[in-house]
């Protein structure tokens, strides 16, 4: 799948990226408290919980969007704001994904309910090389849009999750990272419980170099029929 990012480099302006590879990393949070209340907040909605923490599911690139008009079938899908790292000429770049999830197919299946949906991701990325260093300070956040006003839906410092490279080391092992791979490195818990939303607001915020990566977009719903 073929996704452009705009960057701020006089050296790599526009990167174009070929992404032969993607994956989404779920329960990754450091404190295993967390998790539990993820995996909790998941339960109450009939998901089941996950065989091993942290856990790998490989996602069909063609599913990766920049678009900000999308559909989905019904109107039980909602997103998750994450942060996404990917492999490009050498070196780790990192920008924002949504993993939007059927959360009725996550009843049954996460692993097909992550296939379902759309997974949007911003037009703009920095250099993992900029914020390895101070990663943890690099806050999430999204909002839906509930009757005309935006709620906040999630917010957090990454210091509450693994960092990209632990994920990388433990998904990747001995093997050794290839060019157009991806990861959607994972995410907080929803404020106020996970819920449908066909307008979600996402950003990842710098409070280091000052700057943030944005991205918004909406789902038209299809209708199911049987």
């Amino acid at each position: 799948m073929q996704l452009r990012f705009t960057t701020d480099y006089a050296d790599a302006a526009l990167l174009d990226v070929e992404v032969n590879q993607f994956v989404i990393a779920g329960w990754v949070g450091r404190d295993q408290e967390a998790v539990l209340h993820h995996i909790r907040e998941l339960e109450a909605l009939g998901v089941p919980a996950p065989g091993a923490v942290p856990l790998f599911y490989r996602v069909a690139t063609n599913q990766l969007s920049q678009q900000t008009q999308l559909e989905v079938v019904g109107n039980q899908t909602s997103g998750e704001a994450e942060p996404f790292v990917f492999f490009h000429r050498g070196e780790y770049w990192v920008s924002l994904i949504s993993d939007h999830t059927d959360r009725h197919l996550e009843t049954f299946s996460v692993a097909l309910s992550k296939q379902a949906c759309i997974k949007p991701v911003a037009g703009h990325a920095w250099r993992m090389s900029e914020v390895k260093a101070h990663w943890d300070q690099l806050e999430l956040r999204a909002w839906i849009n509930v009757n005309g006003d935006w709620v906040t839906y999630q917010q957090g410092a990454l210091a509450s999750l693994l960092t990209p490279l632990d994920l990388l080391s433990r998904y990747f092992s001995t093997g050794q990272v290839e060019e157009g791979f991806a990861m959607s490195c994972g995410t907080l818990s929803a404020i106020g419980g996970i819920r449908p939303a066909s307008e979600f607001r996402m950003a990842l915020h710098d409070p280091v170099l000052n700057r943030t990566l944005e991205h918004t977009y909406i789902t038209g719903s299809l209708p199911v029929i049987a």
